[in-house]
């Protein structure tokens, strides 16, 4: 711990991560994550101590910073889609409306068509 802490690894690239620990102390990972518990938090607790924020958290701090910038955009964007669809909703009533009132014009009974006398002279084309 004491090489890490002081930036003079000799087997690990210096991280202050427990992969950096167990390579430094040369065992493996698991040793550190699942029997030896208590010298992990001690590690991140003497990272803590030396002002230090261990490159876990770090990493999760940025990725975490990451996904709330992404959910914002996500509910803005949500937002502009519940408008367009309220707005797409009236287009196609007002649609179905026009549509109807069409339907009904071309069920009516054609009126009766008068050709009116053309003016000497003109013709229709």
């Amino acid at each position: 711990m004491d090489r890490i802490l002081t930036g003079i690894p000799e087997h690990s690239n210096g991280a202050l991560t427990i992969v950096a620990l167990a390579q430094e102390a040369g065992v493996p990972r698991n040793a550190l994550t699942q029997r030896h518990l208590d010298l992990k938090d001690a590690f991140y607790a003497k990272v803590r101590q030396h002002g230090h924020v261990p490159d876990s958290e770090a990493r999760l701090k940025r990725r975490l910073a990451k996904l709330k910038e992404l959910r914002a955009k996500d509910t803005e964007e949500l937002a502009h889609l519940r408008a367009d669809v309220q707005a797409l909703v009236q287009v196609v009533n007002q649609l179905t409306l026009e549509n109807l009132r069409l339907r009904e014009a071309l069920a009516r009974p054609a009126g009766t068509v008068t050709a009116l006398p053309l003016r000497p002279g003109r013709s229709l084309t």
